[in-house]
């Protein structure tokens, strides 16, 4: 074998230990050899824990503002649905209104600008994705439709709505209000 051969071979106080072929190092050099190895991984241990407390903060930082952006959505989302629904019952009297209208009055410009209002309003709860819950001729669904009463008509089967008393709306698939029917037994 050669001497290099010998000296990968050899633990490192020997190797540290060796100078010119046989002459043994101080045993202060072998010690501090030894304390900066420990010295070393020390810091290697250290710098290894710094980069993974390192890398979960980043991740936790990640979620919280993956957290905070769904959580802003949602709120967006709910105070939306509180307005929209706040507005539906002013849909419902102004449709109302001009239910009962005198004949006298129907084309008057009073009448006109405030068709103009309910247009205005419907288009704008169109434009937030409110629609109306279809009724008439519909079979009850417990899930869209809340039954006022439950009477026998003719020309309807049993489940089938009557007529509409309170119109219901939907914002997408969910129900913002559900529409008050009469429903044939």
């Amino acid at each position: 074998m050669s001497e290099e051969s010998e000296l990968i071979n050899q633990p490192v106080e020997e190797q540290a230990g060796r100078q010119d072929g046989h002459e043994q190092a101080p045993a202060g050099e072998v010690d501090e050899i030894q304390a900066l190895r420990e010295q070393l991984a020390q810091a290697q241990a250290q710098a290894a824990e710094y980069l993974d407390n390192w890398r979960r903060t980043a991740a936790e930082l990640s979620n919280a503002r993956k957290r905070m952006q769904r959580e802003a959505e949602e709120y967006r989302a709910t105070a939306a649905v509180r307005v929209l629904e706040k507005l539906l019952p002013i849909a419902d009297d102004i449709a109302r209104a001009f239910e009962n209208l005198p004949a006298d009055q129907a084309e008057s410009e009073w009448v006109n600008g405030f068709r103009l209002i309910q247009r205005k309003l419907e288009q704008l709860l169109e434009s937030e994705g409110v629609s109306a819950i279809a009724t008439e001729g519909q079979r009850f669904d417990p899930a869209l439709h809340y039954a006022v009463t439950h009477e026998d008509a003719e020309g309807y089967s049993e489940g089938q709505i009557i007529a509409e008393v309170s119109r219901g709306y939907m914002l997408g698939d969910r129900v913002l209000r559900p529409s008050m029917v009469r429903v044939a037994k």
